[in-house]
């Protein structure tokens, strides 16, 4: 009886097999796959009278870390993965300010400094100590912008996913075999292309104006008050800087104010024999670059008719000072009344509003106030903020640590109570009169809804101005705002220049993989070879025999043997 042919039996293990095979390669390619994809934000990049600050690169291939390496180890080509919490100046004077070879940093951020966090979503991290990271990320940040950091510098949010790769990170680094090509770890990947320059960086001033009330037969110009407030943001991150606080408040209150006067001026019996110029200005942190050529455009006749103008900076988050900065000194008439008007209401509303007298030298580009570049023209001006003294370049801008939840509402309200019935003393003649236009529960009452709604949209908003093109949704909002208040709303569009030089490339995705060690390679190596050679050989011995696979293990017969 004839046997059964065995060739299709043969090619249906040998099928079978092939399709282990796959799935074990398969499995392994698993095990070296990617962990996880994090949203990055880079470190800003500028140049300064062409010295160059900021992170100088953008991608990122390295294995990672944490702060637990070993002494003695190589970071030139290790990225490492630094929770704030565990922050320690020493690291970062010894390895950032001294300039030791990095591969990278990334900074882990808790959430409560994610300007779009809802609901404490994300890391399960408790911020108790929220005022100490503050001040951390505030002494980070400043030294971050103003060092040359030629390597990749990121910042991203804590969450439950990088949370883990972090502890995972720490036991690879506590076990004391940093992550390496013969060790295996994490390694993260940043494709980034190699950022450019920012060419014709524009900026945009946003104007609107009230007309006063002319008598019949009255040919001569009225007076003009100008409120004012700068809307953009600096910070070591631009798309993080959104200055809920700095200045945002500030928009917000002008805002508010223009609300205000608008439904006064709307009617001709309530309104001022006083034109109200509203500006908004663009280029803040950056010697207000864009205030300066706002003023430089006005015609002399409008500048010369301003009787003062109030800058608004910085006014969210404060309990019972304020301050009005002026140049001029405070016995000039204008000042005076400025002061005595402010600080008549602010003794109603039961706080306390300070002056503070600082000069300005003509011949040092360096504005530290906004009033500043009004007074290099000779206009009375005075700007209204809680900060005591004068920040410095490129501080208190609106960065990491200016959001949402460090903004106090009610500052905002007080703020805006103050200003407006400040305003109105001065336009009505209600000097020395307890008389409150503004009062609560009344129909030209600060409305607290509107307040908080605008400070929400300007905390989910960066707004650094190299970054804003000039049809930007935020500007254009801004000016639909305005328009709904004021009259004869126009923009002027600039670009910014003097000694400030951008690069883009501000977000990324991080990759993140967990590799094999070159020892899990070597055993992968061992596994798959012997199963090849277990399968080879019961493929031969199936369709062969035995003895031909033991034939192809025995040395051939020599030459001579077989001419014999």
């Amino acid at each position: 009886m004839a046997m059964a042919p065995r060739k299709p039996r043969n090619r249906e293990i040998l099928f079978d097999s092939v399709i282990a095979l796959v799935f074990i390669l398969v499995a392994c390619v698993d095990l070296c796959d990617g962990a996880t994809v994090v949203d990055v934000y880079r470190l800003i990049q500028y140049d300064m009278s062409g010295v160059p600050f900021g992170s100088r690169l953008a991608s990122l291939n390295h294995h990672a870390a944490s702060l637990h390496f070993s002494p003695h180890a190589d970071l030139s080509r290790t990225v490492l993965l630094i929770p704030l919490r565990e922050l320690n100046m020493s690291f970062v004077q010894e390895y950032i300010v001294a300039s030791k070879p990095l591969g990278g940093l990334i900074f882990l951020l808790p959430q409560m400094f994610n300007s779009e966090n809802k609901g404490g979503v994300g890391s399960n991290r408790d911020d108790g100590n929220k005022d100490l990271l503050k001040n951390v990320l505030a002494e980070l940040e400043q030294i971050l912008i103003h060092t040359n950091l030629p390597y990749p510098v990121y910042f991203a949010f804590e969450d439950d996913n990088i949370d883990n790769v972090l502890l995972d990170i720490k036991k690879n680094d506590a076990s004391g075999q940093p992550a390496t090509a013969t060790t295996g770890g994490y390694k993260f990947v940043v494709s980034a292309t190699e950022p450019k320059k920012v060419g014709s960086p524009p900026i945009t001033n946003i104007q609107g104006w009230l007309a006063g009330l002319k008598t019949d037969g009255d040919s001569h110009q009225l007076p003009t008050i100008a409120i004012v407030a700068s809307y953009d943001t600096f910070g070591a991150a631009p798309a993080l800087s959104v200055g809920s606080d700095s200045n945002g408040s500030g928009i917000v209150a002008l805002l508010e104010v223009a609300r205000l006067f608008s439904l006064l001026y709307s009617n001709p019996k309530t309104r001022g024999q006083y034109n109200l110029l509203f500006g908004l200005t663009s280029g803040g942190p950056y010697n207000y670059n864009g205030t300066r050529k706002w003023l430089q455009s006005f015609d002399q006749r409008l500048r010369e008719s301003i009787d003062y103008a109030i800058c608004l900076d910085s006014i969210g988050s404060w309990e019972n000072d304020l301050w009005i900065h002026v140049s001029k000194p405070p016995e000039n008439a204008f000042i005076k009344q400025i002061m005595e008007d402010f600080s008549s209401v602010a003794e109603d509303l039961g706080f306390q509003v300070n002056l503070k007298h600082k000069k300005i030298n003509i011949s040092n580009s360096r504005v530290a106030w906004e009033h500043e570049q009004f007074s290099r023209l000779r206009v009375t001006a005075a700007t209204l903020s809680e900060l005591s003294t004068a920040p410095e370049l490129l501080e208190s801008t609106g960065g990491l640590i200016d959001g949402r939840q460090f903004v106090n509402e009610a500052s905002i309200v007080r703020s805006v109570k103050l200003i407006a019935e400040s305003l109105a003393k001065h336009i009505y003649g209600h000097q020395g009169k307890n008389v409150q236009i503004f009062a609560d529960n009344s129909n030209l009452a600060v409305n607290p809804s509107y307040v908080r709604s605008w400070l929400d949209i300007l905390s989910r908003t960066p707004r650094v101005a190299p970054f804003l093109s000039k049809d930007d949704p935020f500007i254009t909002a801004l000016k639909k705002e305005l328009e709904d208040h004021t009259d004869e709303v126009h923009l002027q569009r600039e670009v910014l220049d003097g000694m400030f030089t951008f690069y883009d490339s501000t977000t990324a995705k991080l990759n993140i993989y967990q590799v094999a060690s070159v020892t899990f390679d070597l055993l992968l190596l061992l596994v798959l070879g012997s199963y090849l050679i277990v399968l080879f050989s019961f493929l031969v011995i199936t369709t062969r025999g035995l003895d031909d696979l033991i034939s192809l293990f025995r040395r051939p017969p020599s030459r001579k043997v077989k001419t014999a």
